[in-house]
Formats: structure tokens, sequence, C-alpha cells
């Protein structure tokens, strides 16, 4: 069979467009949480679920999609993602009630489940060199930052032009294009000789959904219904039955091998501090803005803009700042951009209204976010080995999402239950709770990287049909 050089440019247009898809629909559903709330008659709590229903089942099911682009071959795959992800989100926009509208919630996570990782695992196969392959995040990130900028600002607007479910059928258009574009340039990956690990992927699936049902039911019963912990126990039998079977799987879905990784783990510790920031954040802010500092939806959504903006800046000079320093040095400096922005924002009087502090705060958390979390992602994608970019995607991106999903459900628990009213959230308390998580992800990009271990990287192949 003869092969064709990739057209990268386009390539990676296609496959980064779907990425900033996904995050358009969830900014401009953030910002429409409000009206969405006041529509449907929801609680604070349920809308928190509403946020939640779509986070869980993303969580609990990119390893598998990783591990299908791997095996299956990314672009089929992606196709089919894409195919659940735009149904599911014209779903939505149907929803007359919260049941209806976290149904379609639930397939917009299992099609985001599938997309994230199979998009950012061909679009790591066709980036050779590791320097590259940081590059690639990079456009990655650029390209979230870039979709939330836009999904603030046009959230804004579809919502007080044409009501709320609008924000949910913006985003079909741009999927079928996104769609098109890919299967025009992005020729298949070889799918990898194995068979799908069954056992392993229900066994994880499992676990990781099982335990983020459980926290985001405790947050809303404030931990006082005993439902909560049985499904935090049941997940946790799952993550050991899931070792165990890896154990004995001739091609196991994650192998255990990875774990002796260090830079992948620690890394992967890093997003999922981070995911759980920015997933709590971006639910949390279009209502700060709304009910404590007096602005509309629209005025919301440009406010933010800022935020987004600085994402974009930060993630296109993340490679920049690796370039001298390294990707772990610049990972840290990130951080350390993250903690001044969240201390300026708590600082920030209530009474003090959208001022210059506010944007100076959403500076320094935009410029953070790009620079520390595109550097964390790099670091444990980069050295991927054939056949594994799905995996380490997969990987990375459960970490990122499982800690949106916690962050989700557990400040946005402790905002709701430090306000002491049914339905209200205490804000400071969210953005301490933020930071000590900034915190944490500070301390794990200290510990020295030390060697890699596995084996040397190589480049996944590709092939025409």
């Amino acid at each position: 069979m003869s092969r064709t050089p990739v057209p990268r440019g386009a390539a990676l247009l296609g496959l980064a467009s779907s990425m900033f898809l996904v995050v358009l629909d969830a900014a401009m559903t953030n910002l429409a949480g409000p009206d969405i709330r006041a529509g449907l008659g929801l609680t604070a709590a349920e809308l928190t679920l509403v946020a939640s229903s779509y986070l869980v089942p993303l969580a609990g099911l990119l390893l598998l999609g990783g591990r299908l682009a791997d095996v299956v071959g990314g672009r089929r795959i992606y196709v089919v993602g894409m195919v659940v992800y735009l149904v599911a989100t014209a779903f939505c926009a149907f929803a007359v009630n919260g049941p209806m509208l976290i149904a379609g919630r639930v397939g917009q996570g299992i099609g985001g489940a599938i997309v994230i990782p199979s998009a950012l695992a061909l679009a790591l196969a066709i980036s050779v060199t590791p320097a590259e392959r940081t590059r690639t995040v990079g456009i990655w990130g650029a390209v979230s930052g870039a979709g939330g900028l836009l999904g603030f600002l046009l959230g804004g607007v579809l919502t007080q032009a044409f009501g709320w479910s609008a924000v949910f059928w913006a985003p079909v258009p741009v999927g079928l294009l996104s769609m098109v574009l890919v299967l025009r340039s992005v020729p298949p990956v070889r799918g990898r000789p194995g068979r799908i690990d069954v056992p392993g992927a229900i066994t994880i699936t499992g676990g990781i959904s099982a335990i983020a049902y459980g926290v985001v039911s405790a947050s809303e019963s404030r931990w006082s219904e005993p439902g909560s912990f049985v499904a935090i126990a049941a997940g946790l039998v799952f993550l050991a039955a899931f070792v165990a079977v890896e154990r004995r799987a001739a091609n196991p879905l994650v192998p255990l091998e990875l774990f002796g990784r260090g830079p992948v783990i620690r890394a992967s510790a890093v997003v999922m501090a981070l995911g759980g920031v920015f997933g709590s954040m971006f639910f949390l802010l279009p209502q700060y803005l709304q009910q404590v500092q007096g602005l509309d939806a629209q005025s919301a959504g440009l406010g933010q803009a800022p935020l987004p903006l600085m994402i974009i800046v930060g993630s296109a000079l993340a490679p920049v700042v690796a370039r001298p320093f390294g990707p772990a040095r610049a990972c840290t400096a990130g951080l350390v951009l993250l903690l001044a922005g969240f201390t300026w924002l708590i600082l920030n009087p209530a009474d003090d209204g959208y001022s210059a502090h506010t944007v100076g705060a959403f500076v320094l958390l935009g410029a953070g976010a790009g620079i520390g979390l595109v550097n964390a992602i790099a670091i444990a994608v980069r050295d991927a080995t054939e056949g594994e970019s799905g995996l380490l995607s997969g990987l990375v991106s459960a970490a990122q999402q499982v800690g949106a999903a916690a962050g989700v459900a557990i400040l946005g628990g402790i905002a709701i239950g430090a306000a002491g009213a049914d339905g209200e959230l205490d804000f400071t308390t969210a953005f301490v709770s933020q930071t000590v998580l900034v915190l944490i992800a500070f301390g794990l990009s200290l510990i020295p990287p030390g060697s890699r271990v596995g084996p040397a990287p190589a480049v996944e192949r590709l092939e025409r049909v």
C-alpha cells in the first residue's frame, strides 16, 4: 500500500477543532447555568448534578476510549465518538426537565470520552519528536483556551437572545464540520494488534464511575447518605479487581508497568489536581459574576474573557518556557502564577464589583493555567512508545476529568455547605479550597522527575487504506 504524506497543518486543525468544540460547549453550558436553573426550576445542588452527570461518564470512560483508539484505530473511534456526542448535544437542546437534561449530559460525557483521547492520540501520532509533541500539546491548550473564550462570549449572547437551549444547538454544525475535516485530512492510524481487555475495561470504568458518583452524591447530601459511602467503597473494590485482572491479562487495558514511570504518574497527579481546580472554577465563576458582582449573562461572558484569553497566551508560551528550563520547572512556574491569581481573587472585596482587581486575577489564573497544565500534560505523553499514544492520552485526560468531576462535586458541595442557606454558594470558601488544590499540585511539581522508565519512544505508524 502506498503512503501519502500527512497534511499535518490541516490534520491538526481538524483534530484540534474537536477539542475546541467540547470546551466551547462546556463553557457555554456553564455560563448558561443560572438560566438553565431558572428555566427548569433546579436547585443549586441539582445544577451541580447537571454538570457532574457529564463529568462522571467522561472521567470513567476515557481510559477505555484511549485504548479503543490504540487497538481499533484512532480515526474510526473518533467518528463514533463525535456522532454520539453530537446526537446527545441535540438531545440536551430538547430537554424540558432536569432528568431529561441529565440524560443528555450523560450521552455527551460518553461521546466526549471517545473523542478527546482519540483526537489527541491522532495528533500525537503525527508529531514525531518529543519537542514536537510538546508543541502539539501547547496547541491543544491554546485551542482549549480559545474554546473557553468563545464559549463565554457566545454563550452569553445566545442565552440572552434565544434562551439556554441555544448553547446546545450551536455546537452541532461545528462538530459536523470538524468531523468532515478530520475524515478528509487525517489518514487512519493502524490499530495495535491485540484485543480489548473487556474485564479490565469493566472494572476500571466501574471503579472510576462509582467513586465519582459517590463523591457527587455525597457532596449533595453533605456526606449524610450511606449510599454515597457504598458507592465509593464499591469503586475501590472495582479498582482492586482491576489491578488483579491486569496482572493476568494478555493485552491489559493499562499495563501495570506504566505505574513505574514516575514522571507520568506525578504529571498525571498534577493534571488531576488542576482538573479539580478548573472544573470547579469554570462552573462557579459564571455564578460568581452574576450573583455576587451583579452582571447579566452576556456581561458575565465578557467579564470572564481575560481568563481563557490568557490560557491561550500561556499555552502558546508553554513550549517556549520549557525550552530553556525543561517542562518540570515550567510547570512549577505556571503553578506559582496560579497561586498569585487565586490570592488576588480571594482578597478582592465582594462590594468592589467587577474591577481591575478581578481582571488582574483572571490574567494570572489564565497564564498560570496555560503554562502549568500544558507542561504537565507534555511530561506525561511526550515519551509515549509505539501504540501508547491513545493509552497515555486517555490516562492524562482521565486524570483531568476525574479531578474535574471531583472538583465540581466536592468544592461545589463545600461552597453550598459554607453558605448555610439552601441554594446559595459561598464563593470565598470555594476559592480558598481551589487554592489548596493548587498547593498540592505545586508540591508534586517540586518532586525531582528522575529517569524515565520504559522503552524508548517510537512514532505511531500512519497508513492509508
